[in-house]
């Protein structure tokens, strides 16, 4: 098949080349979908490099913001930022770039957005699909979703390195990345987490999901144990789909493979 030359990539002949956050374009067959893709905490949109790379090469359009006071936006960090904040960094994506029938997808600390984003724009999703995703409850606040042990080691790690503003960023191996090159491409990007977004509650007025069309992909080798109680959750919940993926917490770097074909699978029902 003929392809068409774009400035910095290629394309199928038949796509259409749509304007993108940031400047970037993606082409977007007819018949394709739009991913909106949110990352976790201390990541950025760049986590997502490898898979969207695939889902635009199989004719979809693809949309990865950074959240607020992290990546390339971190130098926001700020302790006003709260759950409110990175919803809507995902929600005005949505409405700036005239985005419909999404499947939005959020990735761990990601999945908070993704239930916001679903409490306000539900007529703008196709699905929802929860990657290895912290669960929140309405009116909860992210630090009920973990072990107290664990929010106690978050809160120490948060004073000793900036006073109390941001929690310092794990290692690659936290998130399962063993691959040395792997681990070392993400330990150059990660920064810190504004420590408030955990301190805030969701503020949403229906159920979890809003009762859009739901998947939970659960990243099991190795599982993340933080966020147990969150894929027990979804296996319980009554209308979400519960999959699992062979992969480590990150699976966008170390499986980007897989996990493009079971979103590309989860988006086509």
């Amino acid at each position: 098949m003929k392809k068409i030359a774009t400035a910095g990539s290629t394309a199928l002949a038949g796509t259409v080349a749509l304007p993108g956050a940031s400047g970037a374009e993606v082409h977007k067959q007819p018949g394709g979908h739009t991913f909106v893709l949110v990352h976790g905490a201390w990541h950025g949109g760049w986590c997502w490099q490898r898979v969207s790379e695939r889902l635009r090469q199989a004719g979809h359009s693809v949309f990865t913001p950074t959240q607020t006071g992290l990546g390339e936006r971190r130098h926001l960090m700020s302790r006003d930022i709260t759950l409110d904040t990175f919803i809507l960094d995902v929600a005005n994506l949505l409405e700036m770039e005239d985005l419909g029938d999404v499947v939005l997808v959020g990735h761990s600390f990601g999945g908070c957005a993704v239930s916001g984003v679903a409490d306000r724009m539900p007529e703008s999703l196709r699905r929802l699909v929860y990657l290895d995703a912290m669960i929140v409850e309405p009116g909860r606040k992210p630090f009920d979703a973990l072990p107290p042990e664990g929010v106690s080691a978050r809160l120490k790690a948060a004073e000793a390195s900036s006073g109390g503003l941001s929690l310092p960023a794990s290692p690659a191996a936290a998130f399962g990345v063993t691959d040395a090159a792997d681990a070392a491409w993400l330990e150059r990007h990660l920064t810190a987490q504004p420590l408030s977004a955990y301190l805030s509650p969701l503020n949403v007025n229906g159920p979890i999901g809003n009762g859009l069309a739901a998947t939970y992909i659960g990243c099991v080798e190795p599982a993340y144990a933080a966020l147990n109680s969150s894929r027990e959750w979804a296996k319980n919940r009554k209308g979400f789909d519960y999959v699992e993926l062979a992969a480590c917490h990150d699976a966008m770097v170390s499986a980007p493979d897989a996990l493009a074909a079971r979103l590309l699978d989860i988006a086509a029902h």
